[in-house]
């Protein structure tokens, strides 16, 4: 996929890999708004391609007390007032058939979740919007069989799909990166390398997943060295207090470190 067939995506022609960022899930108006703006701000300076990502709403839950959400319809205006405020299209992640056919009302970009992937007719809702879709690897699947998945979304007549890889299931509690994947999903689609879910550590006997934000920056640095087309991360200026997972989210505060420095390595990549 062509991320130049994204609604009003710019800096297209930069040479920048492109960047999903956002919190984990919408919290309220305000949260959105602020973050927003330092991602446009920083992403405009640098010129990366940018798509504003909030779910809507979180289905998969450890416990049934966890977060899931603001209201369904009221977290989809919020995103789609980011898209008009800051000029950025915008991703979301969808669940069940039905919000497909609403959230592509909202927004630019269906995600759908890794642990939903095979899952056709979900994957069949999504790409029948004419969306782009985004597909995210199972913890559980090979880079190699995202390409049937890949294929389901062609099979609509839908020629903007990407893939998203976000580690894979390494024992009871931790996620790893293949980073020969990469380069194999490439063949596929468009591929994302996403940093924040790759270092989760699900599974805690408290119910409440775990992370390794220290670690973004190393997972980040070795994606782009790889050339991954895109770089997914989740980011919140209070992740200690988020709503959802908070414990592998980057501080907005780095942020912008972090972009000047994936900057320049995809700089000195493009040289070869």
């Amino acid at each position: 996929m062509n991320i130049k067939n994204i609604p009003q995506i710019k800096h297209t022609d930069s040479g920048n890999f492109f960047l999903l960022a956002g919190p984990c899930a919408i919290e309220g108006e305000d949260m959105a708004m602020r973050i927003a703006e330092t991602l446009v701000t920083v992403t405009d300076k640098l010129q990366i391609p940018f798509v504003f990502k909030g779910s809507f709403k979180k289905a998969n839950r450890s416990r049934i007390d966890s977060f899931t959400g603001i209201g369904d319809e009221k977290a989809l205006k919020i995103l789609e007032k980011v898209s008009k405020n800051f000029g950025v299209p915008t991703v979301t992640d969808i669940h069940t058939n039905e919000d497909a056919t609403m959230a592509a009302q909202y927004v630019d970009i269906l995600q759908i979740p890794a642990f939903l992937v095979r899952q056709t007719d979900l994957v069949v809702a999504a790409a029948n919007t004419g969306k782009v879709v985004n597909l995210k690897k199972g913890q559980f699947m090979s880079p190699e069989s995202m390409k049937h998945a890949v294929q389901k979304v062609l099979d609509c007549n839908n020629k903007n799909v990407m893939v998203t890889d976000r580690g894979t299931m390494f024992g009871y509690q931790d996620m790893i990166v293949d980073y020969r994947g990469i380069p194999t999903m490439q063949d596929f689609a468009s591929t994302v390398l996403d940093v924040t879910h790759s270092l989760q550590q699900p599974n805690q006997t408290i119910g409440v997943t775990g992370g390794r934000p220290d670690m973004i920056e190393t997972v980040a640095k070795a994606g782009i060295a790889v050339g991954v087309d895109g770089i997914f991360i989740e980011t919140h200026f209070d992740p200690a207090n988020a709503k959802s997972d908070g414990a592998n989210m980057l501080h907005l505060d780095y942020f912008e470190s972090l972009m000047q420095k994936l900057v320049a390595i995809r700089k000195t990549v493009n040289q070869f």
